[in-house]
């Protein structure tokens, strides 16, 4: 149980690190797991891609594909939706962290 926990609070985190990210620049989908490893989560590109993908389609992040020696390589930075969810998430999450610490 505790597990199962863990990984559901770490999974809606990937979403604000994906949003803060998109905030700053623009990335691409392997960068982002690279990113995400570093702080300690371990997410496949099964997970990360279908996870872009609904974003994208929610309108919070937008897709542009750039031909890269060779290869289509898709970047993904946020829209007008993304950044005002992303500053909703981290007034929530301030708020939260100040009530538990």
């Amino acid at each position: 149980m505790k597990d199962q926990i863990i990984r559901k609070i770490f999974n809606g985190l990937i979403y604000i690190h994906i949003l803060h990210h998109g905030n700053e620049q623009c990335f691409y989908g392997s960068w982002m797991i690279e990113e995400l490893k570093e702080h300690g989560y371990n997410i496949s590109p099964g997970t990360l891609y279908p996870t872009l993908k609904s974003m994208v389609d929610e309108g919070y992040l937008l897709k542009e594909e750039k031909n890269v020696n060779g290869k289509i390589r898709k970047y993904y930075k946020n829209t007008d939706k993304g950044n005002e969810l992303l500053n909703d998430l981290k007034e929530n999450l301030k708020e939260l962290v100040n009530e538990v610490l």
